[in-house]
């Protein structure tokens, strides 16, 4: 006997069928909740940047369900071999060279010769890229610039009706971007810190791992995702390394903080303050503060990893809004 649709089960067969004819559908992961549709469909990765407001020179990450599906659009080499073995499922996107005959859509690559491709760790991630057996593009779910979605509420408050489906799939678990590493090069970059921490990447490579310039070339043409000067902001300011709270501000603490509106964690852990980032900035902007002041995160972990992903996220929120988002 069959056994009956379990309502995931239909959820799933109905999201699959959204993203073959071209919809959206957001989705959580680990990191955050992502905005997907079909990467081998220009018109449905068009949607994407519609329906975020996205600049079209903004790159996307690529996600699939294992190294051997990747291997059909990029190509894999021994370093990222070796780095999917140890990071895969989880919070690490590569920066490959695309493959002769990459059949993901240009728009991916924002007309770089590179994809970035990730293994999602949730498993209604993965569920869904077998159910729909499509490579997925999904960057967050959540209108261009603005406070990444960590739950399937932030994504209805921020994208309503410009999304064909939500998958709930509870609070994301780590609550920042995926850590991005361009293997496209001889020497592998960082160009986003994240929960994997450049001291972890070199070690799995047993060669060091090259930071991003401090001032890009062109901050207009970002090699992945993530890389725009102002990015992840709320509504309101955002002034960091706050020590006290003037007029029309509220306070973000870190620590034993006094007079914190809310903590990140009161006790100094970062992966407590990692996952509490974006929904709290979220939550404080609701009450519509001039300013969001934030006390001090340490610049560096024993991984180096957590401190520099967080207060890279921080940085691009307080950045002036001119800046390109």
């Amino acid at each position: 006997m069959t056994s009956p649709l379990t309502p995931e089960d239909a959820a799933l067969a109905q999201a699959a069928r959204i993203l073959a004819a071209g919809g959206l559908v957001a989705f959580p992961t680990e990191t955050v909740y992502g905005l997907g549709a079909n990467a081998l469909d220009d018109t449905a990765v068009a949607s994407i940047y519609a329906a975020k407001g996205r600049p079209s020179f903004n790159p996307l990450i690529v996600h699939l369900p294992d190294l051997d599906a990747a291997r059909a659009h990029v190509v894999v080499d021994g370093r990222a071999e070796r780095l999917a073995a140890a990071f895969w499922p989880g919070p690490l996107t590569l920066v490959l060279p695309r493959r002769a005959a990459c059949r993901l859509s240009l728009l991916v690559s924002a007309g770089l010769d590179t994809a970035a491709i990730r293994c999602p760790d949730h498993p209604l991630a993965l569920e869904l890229l077998r159910a729909c057996a499509l490579p997925l593009a999904a960057p967050s779910a959540n209108p261009s610039g603005a406070v990444s979605p960590t739950t399937a509420a932030h994504v209805r408050e921020g994208l309503g009706g410009r999304v064909d489906l939500v998958l709930d799939g509870g609070a994301c678990g780590v609550g920042l971007e995926s850590t991005v590493l361009d293997l496209s090069t001889p020497r592998a970059l960082l160009l986003r810190p994240g929960a994997i921490s450049r001291a972890m990447l070199a070690e799995v490579l047993g060669e060091p791992v090259d930071r991003p310039s401090a001032t890009p070339s062109d901050p207009t043409a970002p090699r992945s995702p993530g890389q725009l000067l102002s990015h992840y902001a709320p509504a309101a300011r955002v002034r960091l390394n706050a020590s006290a709270i003037g007029p029309g501000e509220v306070l973000l603490g870190f620590g034993p903080v006094a007079g914190a509106t809310l903590s990140l964690s009161p006790s100094g852990d970062l992966r407590e303050a990692a996952a509490n980032l974006f929904s709290m900035l979220r939550a404080l902007d609701a009450d519509h503060p001039a300013t969001i002041a934030v006390s001090p995160i340490p610049e560096t972990d024993p991984g180096d990893g957590l401190a520099a992903a967080i207060n890279d996220r921080l940085r691009r929120a307080a950045a002036p809004r001119g800046s390109p988002r």
